[in-house]
């Protein structure tokens, strides 16, 4: 005889892909602060060491963050010496980003983040139990079903297989 049960379990929580969207999304803002704090602070670097700013990889990261940069660049004086630069405005525009980053990641998640909901959780038991030795081309199966509730329903099913001999005349 063998025996063997089967449980089913099924699983569903209200808001999980509202959190798991809001997640994504943040993510997201923290990358980009992240892409554009490390341009800065490369800017930064290159202004400071001096680097030639005809060659096509720096003017190309000054074109780009000079963008970011813009608003920054009348507040202060920038130090130099002997083609070396201190932007100081560089420095003030990396601490306003990530304030700003900050705070949009705040607003994004005070909108759309939802707590954790009601949980509901399906189990489905399945016992069968299989005689001994059925008859050759008979198919028996017993199927007992419980709900969470403690209701069990029971089914058996008998199928003959056999071929029936041809009926005589």
């Amino acid at each position: 005889m063998t025996d063997y049960q089967e449980v089913r379990t099924t699983e569903h929580e209200q808001g999980k892909g509202m959190r798991l969207a809001t997640f994504k999304v943040t993510q997201l803002i923290w990358l980009g602060l992240v892409l554009l704090e490390a341009a800065l602070a490369l800017r930064l670097v290159f202004k400071l060491i001096g680097v030639n700013a005809a060659n096509t990889f720096a003017a190309l990261l000054y074109g780009i963050t000079g963008l970011f940069v813009a608003p920054f660049v009348t507040l202060i004086g920038a130090p130099s010496a002997d083609g070396m630069v201190l932007e100081i405005s560089t420095i003030i525009a990396m601490f306003i980003y990530v304030l700003l980053f900050w705070a949009l990641e705040r607003i994004v998640y005070v909108i759309f983040y939802r707590p954790r909901g009601p949980r509901t959780v399906n189990q489905t038991m399945v016992a069968e139990h299989t005689p001994v030795q059925p008859p050759l081309g008979v198919n028996q199966t017993t199927t007992t079903t419980q709900a969470p509730s403690g209701a069990t329903s029971q089914t058996t099913v008998t199928e003959n297989t056999r071929p029936q001999p041809p009926e005589s005349l």
